[in-house]
């Protein structure tokens, strides 16, 4: 097979024919399943990604990558089976909110959200966590798995651990600091997405990441500023490019403290509801919905006008307050 044909596959596709590679798929098979595989899907259109240059980003990461990005971790053969390898490190680290406020932020691999980890059900998941925090720390997931992996005991400075477990069920799930006062553990920054796909793909879309968050500036209890994906009103000034006419597949999670819930909404459009991602079928199609602290969902849209819309939490003074963002839809 000519590696002219590699750059036509999607991020996505090129994991997962090196995967079948890795699991003892012949160089015959793999053609063959590979030619299959790209001729029952088309790829998703995707604006090109353009992440602001290291002057525009103080603190080392971009909301413009964080939308698009997701960790697959390390394949690795043990045993005859496959693991999937991640390496998740807590931090503590300052963050430059806007040009005026700064925030000691406890964090996964120096950002707020931390990676979004992405399996397939079934996958045997080993996560490797250190903690240079300076604080006790842990990893809860959520989803199913055995005690002994469920992230409750306090992993000191300096100490590592490892989580294992097999990823299910397919779903949107979250990772979180689980070491009393919870609430400030998360507030500070210690949480991330973890993505279980189903064995039967879902149909080919634009994928984005957006995580709610809440910073209590002053720990009273309360949220000063709000964001998606680690800095306030970030997508107002960078806005999120999609084309027209693309499916959009947006996987929402609620990472605010605080605050009993929050909304969202999406203005001139509805949206598809796949709530936790536990279903291939929507529950139903509306332009905001309510969710608590954790809950999150898969929301599926494609607008039919180019131009730019706003999203945001219906609680009008938390979109005030930086969590407010917009969507550059591209004519197609």
């Amino acid at each position: 097979m000519s590696n002219s044909l590699l750059p036509k596959i999607s991020g996505r596709s090129r994991r997962q024919f090196l995967e079948w590679g890795l699991t003892g798929v012949g160089a015959i098979g793999g053609a063959i399943a590979l030619r299959s595989f790209l001729s029952d899907r088309t790829a998703p259109r995707v604006p090109e990604i353009v992440v602001p240059s290291p002057t525009e980003t103080p603190n080392g990461f971009s909301p413009t990558a964080i939308a698009r990005e997701f960790d697959y971790g390390v394949l690795k053969r043990e045993g005859g089976k496959i693991i999937r390898e991640f390496r998740l490190t807590a931090r503590t680290t300052p963050l430059q909110l806007n040009s005026a406020v700064s925030f000691v932020s406890w964090n996964v691999n120096g950002r707020v959200p931390g990676p979004t980890l992405r399996a397939t059900a079934g996958d045997r998941v080993r996560i490797i966590f250190h903690n240079e925090a300076g604080h006790s720390h842990s990893l809860h997931f959520h989803g199913t798995h055995p005690p002994e992996a469920d992230g409750v005991m306090p992993i000191r400075n300096g100490k590592e651990t490892i989580y294992e477990f097999t990823a299910e069920p397919f779903g949107v799930h979250l990772y979180h600091c689980h070491i009393a006062p919870i609430a400030r553990h998360i507030s500070k920054g210690l949480y991330g997405m973890f993505i279980v796909d189903p064995p039967q793909a879902r149909p080919p879309a634009d994928e984005i990441v957006l995580v709610m968050g809440g910073y209590d500036l002053n720990n009273d209890k309360r949220n000063e500023l709000y964001a998606f994906n680690g800095l306030p009103d970030y997508y107002r000034s960078h806005p999120l490019k999609i084309y027209q006419n693309q499916l959009v597949r947006l996987y929402l999670l609620n990472m605010v403290e605080f605050d009993a819930a929050l909304s969202f909404h999406i203005h001139g459009n509805l949206f598809r509801v796949y709530r936790t991602g536990r279903s291939l079928i929507p529950a139903e199609e509306t332009d905001v919905i309510t969710m608590g602290t954790a809950e999150r969902h898969i929301l599926e849209f494609s607008y039919p006008y180019a131009g730019r819309y706003m999203f945001h939490p219906h609680q009008d003074e938390i979109a005030e307050r930086g969590c407010m963002g917009l969507f550059d839809v591209l004519p197609a």
